[in-house]
């Protein structure tokens, strides 16, 4: 028996031997094709040369400094890059992962306040739907009803307000930019019925990801929703944990929506896998309120700033700037949703098609006219998820993808390296794969 604690306790994963690109390989010479990058982590696929060589050189160099008494140059030239393609967010620190770097950020947020004479405001302002994170403080402010599921006595409070949802929050006769306004009158007049006196922040992820698969926001949602958050004196919080650092084809998702918020929280893509590394970027009024107060943010932990995952996230960052990646994202997310929405458009369990860049989000139905959800979701997910190992297809489907409880959608996030033919390739093994399961259980 294994002493490894897995995920789903007492069952055996497959063993992971090595991975080549977008492929990854078992101890038994089996390949998958990774159509989501794990969870949207690697960006650069597996064994690139450059970060291979980059791991091997840094670890001659320094491996790890106390962040309260030293800085490194991997730590300062990663942040000035952030911070150069963040248009407007000057300040970074780096922690080892998205719930932390998330938790990091409602600490800076309440800090702030506090610094400001404002110590009421404590609450925070999420989105149904969202997920900010495992950890106790931050499936709090996540409103999934399955994720929070046996931990709810344990959360702290925090209110909710509806996701911008088009396909199935969109009234008829509605447009998107109607939509999006009236969504942050929601926003309003909540802050209003709460007391903007106690409200810290509104957090949201700029393209939701796994909870409900890769939904973005309709035009103008994000700029209306900072008029209200700057009306009220309330802060800005993105978490592109998922969808930052080039997902959908910009170094940050939020400036495909004209905003730039006070504070945007990055993860999976930084590292691409070969780190543990995340980032929090700050404006510059949040850190100077910091730093006109205590001059001490109210933070420690033991990997700050870790020098030998900096040097690793900076090549991975100048990797994809220098192989033009960004470029290809764009071009293979846009080829990836014009061949499913080709391809499944005739199979009436197919519902919505949406994303940006690599970012893709398939939404199954019972039926497509009224976009009933299918039965059994938790249990079709696994039955896709198996069909597709039986394929050598590595995929993330998931369930809950209305409520929390009801509707499926699977997610697609392969590598940025990915190529035109192997795009093509994901599609035809994405067809066989739900063709051979979504029919035989919606019976």
């Amino acid at each position: 028996m294994s002493s490894v604690i897995y995920k789903n306790i007492g069952r055996q994963p497959i063993w992971a031997d090595s991975g080549t690109g977008i492929w990854l390989e078992d101890r038994d010479g089996v390949r998958y094709l990774d159509t989501c990058g794990g969870v949207a982590v690697s960006s650069l696929g597996h064994r690139h040369h450059r970060i291979a060589a980059a791991v091997e050189r840094e670890a001659r160099s320094l491996a790890w400094a106390h962040a309260g008494t030293f800085t490194t140059e991997p730590a300062e030239e990663l942040a000035d890059l952030l911070a150069s393609w963040s248009g407007g967010l000057p300040h970074v620190q780096f922690l080892s992962g998205g719930s932390e770097v998330m938790e990091l950020a409602v600490k800076i947020v309440y800090q702030y306040h506090c610094e400001r004479g404002e110590p009421s405001r404590q609450l925070i302002i999420s989105r149904w739907q969202s997920y900010h994170g495992s950890t106790l403080g931050m499936l709090a402010i996540s409103g999934n009803r399955q994720r929070r599921s046996v931990f709810e006595p344990l959360l702290g409070p925090a209110e909710f307000v509806s996701p911008c949802y088009s396909y199935r929050g969109l009234l008829p006769g509605e447009t998107p930019e109607a939509y999006g306004l009236r969504l942050a009158e929601e926003l309003e007049e909540t802050i209003l019925r709460i007391g903007p006196e106690r409200v810290a922040a509104f957090v949201a992820e700029t393209v939701v990801g796994s909870t409900a698969g890769a939904v973005p926001p309709v035009p103008g949602y994000f700029r209306h929703i900072q008029r209200v958050c700057a009306a009220y004196g309330v802060l800005l919080l993105l978490d592109e944990v998922m969808a930052g650092l080039g997902r959908t084809g910009r170094h940050f998702a939020y400036l495909d929506d004209g905003v730039v918020p006070d504070l945007v929280t990055v993860g999976k893509g930084l590292g691409a896998g070969y780190v543990p590394l995340a980032a929090v970027l700050v404006s510059a009024d949040v850190h100077t309120a910091l730093a006109g107060g205590q001059g001490v943010l109210q933070n420690g932990q033991t990997h700050v700033n870790h020098p030998l995952a900096c040097a690793i996230g900076l090549e991975v960052q100048r990797t994809i700037v220098d192989e033009g990646l960004l470029d290809n994202v764009r071009a293979r997310g846009e080829q990836l949703r014009r061949c499913l929405a080709e391809r499944l458009g005739p199979r009436p369990y197919v519902g919505d098609v949406r994303g940006r860049g690599l970012f893709t989000g398939v939404e199954l139905v019972a039926d497509r006219a009224t976009k009933e959800p299918l039965k059994n979701g938790a249990v079709l997910a696994a039955a896709l998820k198996r069909e597709g190992l039986e394929r050598g297809l590595l995929l993330y489907p998931g369930s809950g993808t209305i409520d929390g409880v009801a509707g499926n959608h699977v997610l697609l996030a392969p590598p940025f390296i990915i190529t035109e033919p192997q795009i093509n390739l994901l599609v035809d093994l994405f067809t066989e794969t739900l063709d051979a399961v979504v029919p035989v259980m919606s019976r």
